[in-house]
């Protein structure tokens, strides 16, 4: 099963349901996961309680061997839920601490640690002083700590924490409060989710003139879709710098998954292969993949031979899109407080240039030392 709210107030992935929908058909083209058919449920967990314990149900009745490439936001409830079914969760989008600690959870990503701690060590070589504009919620209350891990890595000072609403249509109060009367901060970084750009249309007029700031996210809140949709080359976004989980969409490493859609969704408005939740599905899913196809015999799949062949997996290839993979005691990283399960403490720098969002240094790079130290030293 793949799970994502959709039609809600909050952050709809109704793509991830999509993509894994492309995935049943390219794989079953090709002979199946090791030669077993594959059968792919979605199911809306509606962002609620109800909805993701629904879902898990759902999930359990229909002999789900596992939840894949999935998002929730309500993470103790869906883990406790797929817990008490013994459903392994493999590759989760990684929005909650909880997909860091399960043991039935297999995450693919850093989550927000490696991606926020990656925007902080990325700036502090590019900026003297960092105010972070983030949502006033609960999950936004974890985003200063992490960004002021990477920044310390850098030899740079905490950044400014500036909570405001992520539902707002303009920012301008916001924006001055950022920028500072006296131009005390030369970056923002705006993590507002799809109301980033609206952040920083309305930087940009603050002022006569336009706020001489250097301008940062995170992937997810910046995507390639949104650079062309607020105007490309003259979009708002220009210059920013973005750090992700994943290669940036324009590298050729993407190509399979691109040609999967095109194959198999054709004219379906719902993926966006620019957005990094789709994105996640196609490599969960590539990893359900891998994994299945390694298990010998013909027998049927349960979900503890699955969860067995997890766990002795290491050293999996995404082809390039995420470092090699591996849930052994040996790939468990244990570094960070509450997130003992995380994995894959890589992530990218990219920028958008000319209205592409491209690498800003090639490959992937390691916060393994930067959050290490950090736990450590108790930041």
């Amino acid at each position: 099963m793949t799970w994502a709210p959709v039609g809600t107030n909050g952050t709809n992935m109704d793509g991830m349901l999509a993509m894994a929908q492309v995935y049943e058909k390219y794989a079953n083209d090709r002979g199946g996961l090791g030669g077993r058919k594959l059968k792919v449920l979605t199911c809306n967990e509606h962002d609620t309680i109800i909805g993701v314990r629904t879902c898990a149900q759902e999930a359990n009745d229909a002999g789900a061997v596992a939840v894949v490439g999935s998002y929730s936001e309500q993470g103790a409830d869906f883990v406790s839920a797929l817990e008490t079914y013994d459903i392994p969760y493999i590759g989760g989008y990684g929005i909650t601490q909880d997909e860091f600690q399960s043991i039935e959870s297999y995450p693919i990503n850093g989550g927000l640690p490696a991606l926020l701690a990656g925007n902080g060590r990325q700036l502090a070589d590019l900026c003297s002083r960092v105010t972070l504009v983030r949502p006033d919620t609960t999950t936004g209350d974890q985003f200063p700590s992490f960004i002021d891990d990477g920044l310390r890595a850098g030899g740079s000072s905490d950044a400014k924490d500036l909570r405001t609403p992520d539902t707002a249509t303009e920012y301008t109060a916001t924006a001055e409060q950022a920028v500072g009367r006296n131009k005390s901060s030369d970056c923002v970084s705006a993590v507002l989710g799809d109301h980033t750009s609206t952040f920083f249309d309305s930087l940009r007029h603050v002022g006569d003139k336009p706020a001489k700031v250097r301008v940062s996210s995170v992937l997810g809140s910046v995507t390639q879709s949104l650079v062309d949709s607020t105007g490309g080359a003259n979009s708002p976004l220009e210059n920013a710098y973005v750090t992700g989980w994943y290669p940036p969409s324009s590298d050729p490493q993407w190509n399979g998954m691109k040609a999967a859609v095109a194959k198999y969704a054709f004219g379906d408005d719902r993926i966006d292969v620019d957005d990094p939740g789709p994105q996640t599905t196609w490599i969960a899913y590539t990893v359900l993949d891998e994994v299945i196809s390694a298990i010998k015999g013909k027998s049927s799949l349960s979900r503890l031979v699955l969860e067995k062949a997890m766990d002795h997996t290491t050293n999996l290839s995404t082809g390039g899109l995420t470092p090699p993979l591996g849930w052994t005691d040996q790939d468990l990283h244990g570094i960070v407080p509450g997130y003992s399960r995380l994995v894959n403490t890589k992530v990218t720098y990219q920028q958008v240039r000319n209205g592409r969002l491209v690498a800003a240094r090639p490959g992937f790079i390691d916060l393994n030392a930067t959050l290490t130290r950090n736990s450590r030293s108790g930041g």
